[in-house]
């Protein structure tokens, strides 16, 4: 009698640890797009809910990052090296057929200097096409809390001040969720060939 009640529970435990094994191994050996210079995620994450501000004073929410891949990089625009650097990469990106339809975003982290017609013109000097975005540092927060980066004000002598700033582009997909994080040092080259790769294999 008791061996006819354990042999369902026995059964059970077989079929539970059987599935369990499956689910392992489909994760283990699930397909991840090789890249030259960036690192994709197992599988797409979503972002919370942010709210921004473009250059125009228009909201800028998660829907707009529906319906095309965008680029997101944080910096300010008085950035004496590293912004400035990685703009012109994207500049040259934006310029190959492989980044046709990508959206590129600056977030300024420096939202005290960086009003929106400083930051319009700025951007304006590297393309006419990048999108420049704005809030004050609670409302930032959340997005940099989403894509694990940082940012961090030094003041300086004089009354200047600087910041310490994540240098990595964030790719988003179409769908507006984490894909990609390529960290630095890139290249035009290397980006526009990653883009060709995951438009080929895993789509965006």
């Amino acid at each position: 009698m008791k061996l006819r009640r354990l042999l369902p529970l026995l059964l059970l435990a077989g079929l539970a640890g059987t599935l369990a094994g499956l689910f392992v191994a489909r994760m283990l050996t699930q397909r991840t797009v090789a890249l030259q210079g960036g690192t994709a995620l197992p599988g797409p994450r979503a972002l919370e809910p942010f709210l921004l501000t473009d250059t125009a004073g228009r909201p800028f929410t998660n829907e707009a990052l529906r319906g095309h891949p965008t680029l997101l990089y944080f910096g300010f625009t008085s950035c004496p090296d590293v912004c400035p650097a990685t703009l012109a990469k994207l500049r040259d990106l934006q310029r190959q057929s492989s980044a046709a339809g990508l959206q590129v975003l600056f977030v300024t982290v420096d939202p005290e200097h960086d009003t929106p017609a400083v930051l319009g013109q700025y951007l304006a000097g590297f393309s006419r096409d990048f999108i420049g975005l704005r809030a004050a540092p609670a409302a930032l927060a959340p997005l940099l809390r989403n894509l694990d980066a940082f940012a961090g004000r030094k003041d300086l002598p004089g009354g200047q001040h600087s910041f310490d700033h994540s240098a990595t582009l964030y790719l988003l997909d179409s769908r507006g969720r984490l894909a990609v994080v390529f960290t630095p040092p890139f290249t035009a080259a290397l980006l526009a060939a990653d883009l060709r790769t995951l438009a080929a294999g895993a789509g965006l």
